[in-house]
Parts: structure tokens; sequence; C-alpha cells
């Protein structure tokens, strides 16, 4: 279990508290307006933006403090963070080693993701050679490889189409059920929540609210969440 216990980010005039449990296995979306500090709750979570207040600890042992890279988690982000001078096996790789220092196990963990994220014939090309979606898809693999027990996305599919958002959403599914993962993604899109969340995080007001179940949250949603999706 990851728990956030009374915590509070400031960023100038901007505050968030959010207190709240989330179980690995389980897919939370994170939804609010714009602004309102639902990237922010990721960072908090990976460690790149500080606690003013509050404590995170996972399955009981405190890691308000730990370094990003420590933690069990990691992070795609919209842009997707791909190298442009490395190719897509070198980026998928770094996912493992940062120094890039492959023995052949890693290379053929490399491999088998990029294989399950269907690159396995672009794996020497580099970045700007793909479509938007292929990029997705390695930066996927690239979490796949770390195998950590949380994936945060925050909007990585926002510039793709619908079906191929579907796509990546599906994707997700599947590779976060396969490693029994716990997934947290924040989207604007209430079709994408309906698609994949078992759980609501609602993050407005200044306060990240305490996850609740989708299917009912999204048909009978309170004032704030249904000013929100008009």
């Amino acid at each position: 279990m990851l728990r956030l216990e009374g915590v509070e980010v400031v960023q100038g005039a901007f505050c968030m508290a959010a207190d709240m449990a989330l179980v690995q296995g389980r897919k939370y979306a994170v939804i609010g307006p714009s602004g309102a500090g639902k990237s922010t709750l990721l960072g908090a979570l990976c460690g790149f933006v500080p606690l003013a207040q509050g404590r995170l600890f996972w399955q009981e042992r405190e890691i308000t403090n730990v370094d990003p890279g420590a933690r069990p988690m990691t992070m795609l982000f919209q842009d997707n963070n791909l190298f442009p001078h490395l190719s897509v096996t070198q980026n998928v790789g770094l996912g493992i080693r940062p120094d890039m220092r492959l023995g052949k196990p890693d290379q053929a963990r490399v491999a088998q993701a990029l294989d399950r994220v269907g690159l396995a014939d672009q794996a020497d090309k580099k970045p700007g050679a793909l479509s938007g979606g292929q990029q997705s898809r390695a930066a996927l693999a690239r979490v796949l490889v770390q195998a950590r027990p949380w994936v945060l996305l925050d909007e990585p599919f926002a510039a793709l189409g619908p079906a191929l958002r579907n796509e990546m959403l599906d994707l997700v599914q599947d590779l976060v059920a396969e490693n029994n993962a716990g997934l947290v993604m924040v989207t604007h899109a209430p079709e994408d929540v309906r698609r994949i969340a078992d759980e609501v995080v609602f993050v407005g007001a200044g306060r990240a609210e305490a996850p609740k179940p989708a299917v009912a949250l999204m048909e009978n949603p309170p004032p704030e969440l249904r000013a929100y999706l008009g």
C-alpha cells in the first residue's frame, strides 16, 4: 500500500493537501481542473516535488526523503522523455542502467520489452524516425523493464487520436496487470476514466480527495466534479 499522510505541497501561492491510501494492483485516474495540482500530486509521489508537510509511506516504510530513483515507482510524461540521439534500444536500456552498460540478461530484457510493445523491428531507430504512437510504445517499454510496483502516467497519450489513445490505454492495462503494478494516471478525458480506472482521485479546491469507485462516481458525481465534467 502507498499511503499519503497529512501531505501538503506548496509552490509559490499554490497549496495542495492530500490524505489517502493507494492499493497496489488497482488503477487510479486523477482528474480535476487545469492548475488544480494533478501533476503536482504525481511529482510528490515520485519525489520530484518536495513535501512542505506530511509523510509518504510504501508498505509501512517511510519514503518521504527517499531519492526519486530509489522509490517503488516509475513515471511516464506527456513528452515521453526519449533521448533523440539514442536508439530505441538504448532509450529502453536506460530504464535498467543509466550508464547503458547492459549485460546479456539486460539486453534480453530490453529485447523482450520491445517485442511486448510491438517495436522489435524498430529497435535500432532513433525516436525521430518513429510515429507518435511508436514513441509512446518505446517509453512504455522503458517502464516495463523497470518492473516497479507503481506506474505513474502524466497524460502521456493526450496528443494521440482517440483510436490510438485507446490502444495505448489497453496496452497499459495489460502491462500493469502482468506485473500486478498499481497505476496512477492523470487525465482530462472522462472516457479514459471509464475505460481504465477502478477508482478516481478528484483534485480541486486545493485538495486531492481520497479515491472513490470510478463507476459510481462518474454516474453520480458530486457538484464540484459535475461542474468540471460539464
